[in-house]
């Protein structure tokens, strides 16, 4: 007799599926086997070409791991890589975890000494150099306990005296190593925070984040990449594994092109035009000095057009977006953090929106555009959820398969996860009816002045819509009546002028007038974080007592 129902509760039919991990072996035997000659090219130092192959990656990656293993790496230990966007750092991208350890990507941008500091909390065992940024290695030197250091031949091929060579390395690994047991949540990746809001935080990508990410960077709404793609990575590979470009190219079977140390407008699209490259990332700033390139030399440059940009770190102005459009370079613009391996968002226009004026086309296309698959997102105001109205603004918080559950050995930090397990990002947003996330401000950069909040973002980019402003930084400072009132930091183009008054008319078009930088002051350049972003911790420092007008 059939039981009754109820008593007795059944298990749910389990899936046929294999369990099978989701670890970058798999992809590195994939990008060897099928793509094994699509190109890796590296501009050096001295600005030649270096052309290898993912068949080759794949052989040098399991060679280092090979080597790594005999050199005494355990599971889950730190190899640090202080190294240029060149081939010889992709390998360490593979070897590395493929040999079971993590790497550990330094940014090179930082002060010797917080360097130093990253290090020691990281607990780095070894340290792959490239031999032309030795001489940084040797500054903070005395103040780390690596077991080994390996200089990278990039430009002298020498190697210091008492140093290991990298190719002296390689050729004591074997191609035919065996994997570890990999399991898919074990470490592969670490990278440090760029600080903006504190001092740098630790977080370390696992193989399945990795692996999962990878596939959203093929996607139509987020990057597209592709066989049939080249790619120029103009972020560096200590940034956030520059957005994910070294893992999901070689499995997607994209070209990569990577600059070196070159990040200037003319290498750039000498690479672009060389190369034919269709698809390019990087931050506003870089995207700017290709921009001012194009357009001092009208003509000079021969670009496959269209190519796809793909723009994060920092909202890029409007007109930066409208002007690349006439050079035939299209941005989409993504969002994204370290935290978030690092992109959560994606999307240029839906499909409902291709018969909108060209204005309102701009509009969407300077949004953030909408959570990537399997990231969650919701803006939080005064404590409960805030609706997507696209007017509502509110704390950012993002929960998702790539995106950091806490950071690696910092439990003061356990704030910044919410007691249901959101990561509060900082960023202060708006979500509109159609999915498209658009930032606010960092909320520690919000100007609050007699209680209302003004957006010193929304103020920076008009202001660099004004034909004269290169740039434009916003920052609050304190206010005896008002508690905080905007002060405006500008820079102008080279060779043209502009009076605080004109500017202050330029903005009341778009602004009312309480919302208006009280002050203007005009500098040769913008403090810049060790990624690019506008630095307005040094410009509150710079100008810490002002004195406001009567």
């Amino acid at each position: 007799m059939r039981e009754q129902q109820g008593t007795q509760k059944q298990m749910p039919t389990p899936g046929t599926m294999m369990g099978f991990p989701l670890t970058l072996p798999t992809m590195l035997e994939r990008a060897g086997k099928i793509f094994p000659r699509v190109e890796v090219v590296s501009r050096k130092p001295d600005r030649t070409i270096r052309r290898t192959t993912y068949g080759e990656l794949y052989k040098k990656a399991r060679r280092l791991a090979s080597a790594l293993k005999k050199l005494g790496l355990q599971d889950g230990e730190r190899v640090a890589s202080l190294m240029w966007n060149h081939s010889g750092h992709l390998e360490a991208f593979w070897g590395v975890p493929c040999a079971g350890g993590i790497l550990h990507t330094l940014n090179l941008r930082l002060h010797p000494h917080e360097i130093a500091a990253i290090v020691n909390h990281a607990k780095d065992r070894f340290l792959l150099v490239d031999d032309v940024l030795f001489p940084l290695y040797e500054k903070f030197a005395p103040e780390v306990d690596f077991e080994r250091v390996i200089v990278v031949p990039f430009e002298f091929g020498s190697v210091p005296e008492g140093f290991l060579s990298y190719e002296e390395l390689l050729a004591e690994g074997s191609e035919e190593f065996s994997y570890p047991a990999i399991d898919e949540n074990q470490g592969a990746a670490m990278c440090y925070t760029s600080g903006t809001t504190g001092c740098s935080k630790g977080v370390i990508y696992s193989h399945r984040a990795l692996v999962l990410h990878s596939f959203s960077v093929g996607l139509g709404e987020i990057i597209g990449l592709g066989v049939k793609d080249t790619i120029l990575p103009m972020v560096p590979m200590f940034h956030a594994n520059a957005w994910g470009i070294p893992h999901a190219a070689p499995m997607l079977g994209a070209k990569q092109v990577l600059p070196g140390p070159h990040l200037d407008g003319e290498n750039l699209l000498d690479l672009m035009e060389q190369e034919k490259v269709n698809m390019a990332c990087g931050v506003p700033t870089v995207w700017a000095g290709v921009l001012a390139e194009l357009e001092k030399n009208p003509g000079r440059w021969k670009l496959v057009t269209p190519v796809l940009g793909s723009c994060g770190g920092s909202a890029p102005p409007l007109e930066l977006i409208r002007r690349l459009d006439r050079q035939g370079i299209f941005l989409r613009h993504l969002w994204g953090m370290t935290e978030t391996t690092p992109i959560g968002t994606g999307g240029a226009l839906k499909a409902h929106m291709k018969d909108w004026p060209e204005e309102k086309k701009y509009e969407v296309r300077a949004k953030q555009g909408w959570p990537a698959p399997f990231v969650e997102a919701r803006i939080i105001k005064d404590g409960v959820e805030a609706p997507w109205d696209g007017q509502t603004p509110g704390e950012l918080e993002v929960r998702g398969p790539w995106v950091a559950g806490s950071y690696y050995d910092a439990p003061d930090q356990v704030a910044r996860w919410s007691a249901d397990g959101w990561f509060r990002t900082g960023d202060i947003a708006t979500i509109d009816e159609d999915a498209y996330l658009r930032l606010v401000d960092r909320s520690k950069d919000l100007v609050k002045s007699g209680g209302e909040w003004i957006s010193s973002v929304d103020l920076e980019n008009t202001l660099m819509g004004h034909p004269a402003v290169k740039e434009a930084c916003v920052i609050g400072l304190p206010h005896p009546k008002w508690a905080e009132r905007p002060l405006a930091a500008v820079v102008l183009r080279e060779g043209a002028t502009a009076t605080e008054q004109e500017l202050r008319e330029f903005l009341e078009k778009t602004f009312a007038h309480w919302q208006l930088p009280d002050a203007f002051v005009f500098v040769d350049a913008i403090p810049r974080t060790s990624v690019g972003k506008f630095k307005k911790t040094a410009l509150r420092e710079q100008f810490a007592g002002w004195k406001w007008k009567a």
